[in-house]
């Protein structure tokens, strides 16, 4: 049993009528450009080839205003657990949903951006306390990054993913957790793989998303379709559909004033990313939930984050050890429309124990929300396999 934490307070996070008075009269009031000019499309990529359609994004803001009921998002987080923490001088938010199961395992679970602990909440119950009683069950943590949600932001430079992964540790230990599993994918899987490659002593092993190979490996050797893996990625990073991230690493303070004043900015922002990176034909929605994205879009809006979360590029993109090597169990999965695809042979060069491999056959780069039953399979496989491996 985890010994007695200290410093860890109950959260009830409330928004104020007020603040949702003020959002909805937001989006009463928005002014909206006009449509696309690729605008008659037929559904499918070329639909959204300069960003959220008009029609889609105005359905979508009337919903918003009269149909979304963001009380039962708080609710529900209430139903799951909600703390806070102070770690490092910097205030942590984070769910905690210990199992009934004697044999349950810690497990963290990291989000990126432009996620939120929204991403795990149609999954910590079924992780913690599985239907199948001979399925692997966890002690589920899910934080919010510094500088998301209900975490505080930073008021000086210096929270990149290094700083991150270290106060996870703390963050467990203060739980009771000196050893437990990580999984993380966007982000949340690069400082997965930070904790397990600079603390091995506390990290059983990871199950990331987001395999990062090291800088400058060769295509030799490669088959064809891990050749279009690299030839992708590079396309995506290399092109305009990565002007997000290097927005958001150059200067997120000015994109930061349109994101905290303009509910439907933030709301375009981030839909257009749940569009691209979502494997669907046209309709981030025809995979999620429209409630399920408005409570992550909106836990942004009522937080003010949309400025402080972008940091994260400015504090840590490009920024992961070109020498950092993780010797603890890996399980990688790599999803079929995810942005960012790492052939096998290159995660080798990083990931020196992988015991298990994965790539599924349907998904994207938000798959706890996309495809929730198969995300926990593999995750239970990948945690699984990186338990079996250490006895």
């Amino acid at each position: 049993m985890p010994r007695p934490s200290h410093d860890v307070r109950a959260f009830d996070a409330r928004a104020t009528d007020a603040d949702l008075d003020d959002l909805r009269a937001r989006l009463a009031a928005a002014r909206l450009p006009e449509a696309e000019t690729v605008r008659g499309a037929a559904p499918g990529p070329r639909r959204w080839a300069q960003g959220v359609p008009l029609a889609d994004l105005a359905d979508l803001v009337a919903y918003w205003r009269t149909g979304y009921d963001w009380r039962a998002f708080e609710a529900r987080l209430d139903r799951i657990g909600q703390f806070r923490t102070t770690v490092d001088g910097l205030g942590i938010h984070f769910l905690h949903r210990r199992s009934a199961r004697a044999d349950a395992v810690p497990l963290l679970l990291t989000h990126g951006w432009p996620g939120s602990v929204a991403e795990f909440v149609d999954v910590v119950d079924e992780l913690a306390d599985p239907q199948d009683a001979d399925a692997p069950a966890f002690h589920v943590v899910v934080p919010s990054l510094p500088g998301f949600g209900y975490s505080d932001k930073p008021a000086t430079t210096g929270w990149g993913i290094e700083r991150m992964a270290a106060a996870w540790v703390e963050l467990m230990g203060r739980l009771g957790y000196d050893r437990f599993a990580a999984h993380g994918g966007d982000w949340g899987g690069v400082i997965t793989t930070v904790l397990g490659g600079r603390f091995p002593a506390h990290v059983l092993g990871i199950h990331t998303l987001t395999p990062q190979a090291p800088p400058g490996l060769p295509t030799d050797g490669l088959t064809a379709a891990e050749r279009a893996w690299t030839e992708e990625t590079r396309a995506f990073w290399d092109g305009p559909r990565a002007a997000y991230a290097k927005q958001q690493a150059a200067r997120p303070q000015t994109i930061g004033y349109s994101l905290v004043d303009s509910p439907v900015g933030l709301l375009a922002w981030i839909l257009d990313k749940f569009a691209e990176w979502s494997h669907t034909e046209d309709s981030p929605f025809e995979t999620m939930s429209r409630d399920r994205v408005l409570d992550n879009v909106t836990l942004y809006w009522l937080t003010r984050a949309g400025a402080s979360a972008a940091r994260i590029y400015y504090e840590s993109h490009d920024s992961l050890d070109p020498d950092l090597r993780v010797d603890v169990p890996s399980a990688l999965s790599v999803y079929p429309r995810d942005i960012e695809k790492c052939p096998r042979p290159w995660a080798r060069e990083r990931y020196r124990n992988i015991v298990r491999w994965n790539a599924p056959g349907a998904g994207g780069h938000f798959p706890s929300l996309e495809v929730p039953g198969p995300f926990v399979a593999d995750l239970r496989e990948g945690v699984a396999a990186v338990l079996a491996a250490r006895r």
